[in-house]
């Protein structure tokens, strides 16, 4: 999956397959995580959102499994 680099401190770079409903997220400093079921809705919001950082702590690491 191609990921793109984002404007933040907390993450490098994201991905996302919405065939598939993957989200990759990786972190600064801890590797590549990834999510599995996320929707395409919530992809849209996190790279709208102003704190990528934020949204991804509040809205997608407690709330989607993570494989």
């Amino acid at each position: 999956m191609k990921r793109q680099t984002v404007a933040s401190s907390a993450i490098r770079s994201v991905g996302y397959d919405a065939d598939k409903r993957i989200l990759e997220v990786e972190l600064r400093g801890h590797g590549t995580q990834t999510y599995r079921d996320v929707p395409l809705t919530t992809w849209h919001f996190f790279m709208a959102a102003p704190s990528k950082g934020l949204f991804f702590y509040q809205h997608i690491k407690q709330q989607f499994s993570q494989h």
